[in-house]
């Protein structure tokens, strides 16, 4: 009998889960999700479920870690700051390429050097000009990218890059080529800039849990869940956090696959700050060819086929004071619920509530809060931003007593895009509470929270509702909406025919709506979704029988479906897959590009064996941590037919290796 153990920590909550042999859920557990310090939430949602189940922790054969952290913070635009040394391509590129807006105002070199097509070298790597940069920027961020044109067929000049910068300054380097083997420079770059941004953030999450596991006696070897649904060991996700985008979307689906057995439906995942959509075909989720998608950002990273919203249960809502009606509207940007932080400061919220529905006039920050994170590395402030952290210290306060000029309101959200600061307000979760349909937290400060802004008025002067229980109606029919919404462009983007406008467009259309309802008039017009949905998340059961009623489809609402991602964490496979490129750059002759740069080889069969031998030796040194390891090779080989005659172009070489993770033995 094997003991498994599955965490997940999502943006409002850290689930465990206890399985037993893969067949059977013991146990499951959750604990809020402490941003300061993510060890916290970690061990809180592990000691509950030893608690309830007696087992010891030596009797744990593995761990295996899912997190939405990556992903929420690519959503939110956090992070941290980084540099991005770029070589070999034009000062104009970073702009035409769209680096400037991944990078966000964090500092940039573009470096003379780079190779050609063929992985010869273009031009020598200016060494100088990157000392010089290294020398003003290095104290000012948290991490290196380096990306150089061609850097897949030979990458010599990051490697040279990335060796001087880890000299230099101790700082993490990300290279581009060691994130994917595809051509595409400018993707690359932004793959590894998200990278690095990540590393720090990951990185802490991983060590932390690791070490609270050792400090309870767990001593089982620990997993993470990779973007596309497979597993990789620690140390491998410490090196390449990219990895882990969608790393808790991708669990959720796995977990619910495990959960329910369909083969074929739509997966819809409610977390605390996002809302994952995907496709079951065949019992798998589908891997997106063209890489993931998230926050606005493609990057070159292999992942489930997902559609990520900034829709959940601690979404911001927005009031619309556009119109004479006006309205509200959700996300992307996560907020911690005003009737959460009134559980952790109920003086502080309910005092100001109280003082704020006592005055005559409404207020622009009227039921806000703010308070600094701590033990976050604040690098690289404008003088402004540290007086504002500054101000803030250890406690929560209100927003108008924190921001004393509109010039601050930058300065504060800089601030959250680092995960310096976290804003409370009202969400979805707070409206739950004034409705009844939640009661975890503060009911009394949601519903205080809720009049306050129920009585902001709309274009046409009037209040935007007439009390708190009107308004959290509003609130949860907008999320209804947005949710259908969301599971409509995933349909549309599936559907095999072609409708000739994209997704979200006819995601929205009139006739689309018009037909969810059932119009009836002279066209009788009807839509629903034709395949079954399956709601995952803590939150679903609360939200998701009104969205399976809006789209007329059956809506599978599982047991254990608010911990399903701390399930799939420990149910899936451990897969590598590295793929490499041999190319002809002259007739009867083959390179096979490698890390340790080209080679050249008489024949066709001997570059391939050659590529694919490096490849297997890769794979099954990165899948070391799994048994049973089962590998498969692809070649696609590219040809072109001149003078009657077949000639060899190209050829792509993909090895996967997989298997079982391996358990630790009592």
């Amino acid at each position: 009998m094997a003991i498994l153990l599955g965490v997940d920590t999502g943006g409002t909550y850290t689930d465990a889960v206890l399985l037993r042999d893969e067949t059977e859920v013991i146990a499951s557990a959750k604990a809020l999700t402490t941003r300061q310090d993510l060890a916290i939430g970690v061990a809180g949602a592990v000691c509950r479920v030893l608690e309830q189940t007696g087992i010891r922790p030596e009797e744990i054969a593995l761990a295996s870690l899912s997190t939405t952290l990556a992903t929420n913070a690519l959503v939110e635009g956090q992070g941290g700051r980084v540099a991005l040394v770029y070589i070999g391509f034009r000062e104009g590129d970073l702009e035409r390429h769209g680096l400037a807006e991944v990078l966000k105002g964090d500092p940039a070199l573009v470096l003379t050097g780079g190779h050609d097509h063929g992985g010869t070298e273009a031009a020598p790597l200016d060494t100088e000009a990157l000392e010089a940069f290294l020398a003003s920027e290095a104290a000012q961020v948290t991490g290196f990218a380096v990306a150089a044109q061609f850097a897949t067929r030979n990458p010599a000049h990051e490697l040279a890059a990335a060796r001087i910068i880890a000299e230099r300054t101790g700082r993490p380097v990300t290279c581009s080529h060691q994130l994917s083997a595809r051509l595409n420079g400018p993707r690359r770059a932004v793959t590894a800039v998200l990278n690095a941004r990540l590393v720090g953030m990951i990185d802490r999450l991983i060590g932390r849990a690791q070490d609270v596991l050792t400090e309870m006696g767990i001593t089982a070897p620990l997993m993470v869940v990779r973007g596309d649904g497979a597993l990789m060991s620690a140390e491998q996700a410490r090196i390449r956090p990219i990895e882990t985008i969608l790393s808790g979307p991708a669990a959720s689906i796995v977990g619910a696959r495990w959960l329910t057995g369909i083969d074929e439906g739509l997966v819809s995942d409610i977390g605390g700050t996002t809302t994952d959509v995907a496709m079951l075909k065949g019992g798998r989720p589908a891997i997106n060819p063209e890489g993931a998608e998230v926050g606005g950002h493609r990057t070159m990273v292999e992942a489930v086929a997902m559609r990520t919203t900034g829709l959940g249960g601690d979404s911001q809502v927005h009031v619309v004071t556009e119109g004479l009606d006006g309205g509200i509207s959700l996300g992307p940007r996560r907020v911690l619920p005003v009737s959460l932080v009134a559980t952790e400061a109920p003086e502080v919220v309910h005092r100001t509530l109280d003082e704020q529905l006592r005055a005559q006039t409404v207020g622009e920050y009227d039921g806000r809060f703010l308070r600094a994170v701590p033990g976050m590395a604040a690098q690289g402030l404008s003088a402004r931003e540290s007086e504002l952290l500054a101000r803030l210290g250890s406690d929560l306060h209100p927003m108008g007593h924190v921001l004393r000029t509109r010039m601050e309101q930058g300065a504060l959200g800089r601030l959250v895009d680092r995960g310096l600061v976290q804003v409370a307000g009202v969400t979805p979760s707070d409206a739950s509470h004034v409705l009844g349909r939640l009661d975890s937290w503060d009911a009394e400060a949601a519903e205080k929270a809720v009049t306050l802004m129920a009585r902001r008025r709309t274009g046409s002067g009037g209040r935007l509702a007439p009390d708190a229980g009107a308004l959290a109606r509003m609130i949860i029919d907008q999320l209804t909406e947005q949710t259908v919404l969301a599971l409509l462009e995933t349909a549309f983007a599936e559907e095999g025919e072609s409708f000739n406008l994209p997704a979200r467009d006819l995601a929205r259309h009139v006739l689309v709506q018009r037909a969810l309802g059932q119009h009836r008039g002279i066209l009788a017009l009807d839509a629903r979704l034709n395949v079954d949905v399956v709601g995952l998340g803590a939150s679903a059961p609360a939200y998701y029988p009104a969205v399976g009623e809006r789209l007329r489809c059956r809506m599978i609402l599982p047991d254990h479906a608010g911990v399903a991602n701390a399930i799939g964490a420990v149910v899936g496979r451990v897969t590598v897959r590295r793929s490499g490129t041999v190319t002809s750059p002259a007739e009867g002759r083959y390179r096979v590009h490698l890390e340790t740069g080209p080679e050249d080889f008489g024949s066709s069969d001997a570059a391939l064996s050659r590529l694919e031998g490096a490849l297997r030796a890769d794979a099954e040194t990165a899948a070391a941590g799994a048994e049973g390891l089962q590998i498969r090779v692809d070649r696609d080989i590219r040809t072109a037919r001149t003078e009657a005659r077949e000639v060899f172009v190209e050829a792509v070489v993909t090895v996967e290796a997989s298997g079982r993770p391996r358990v630790a033995v009592g």
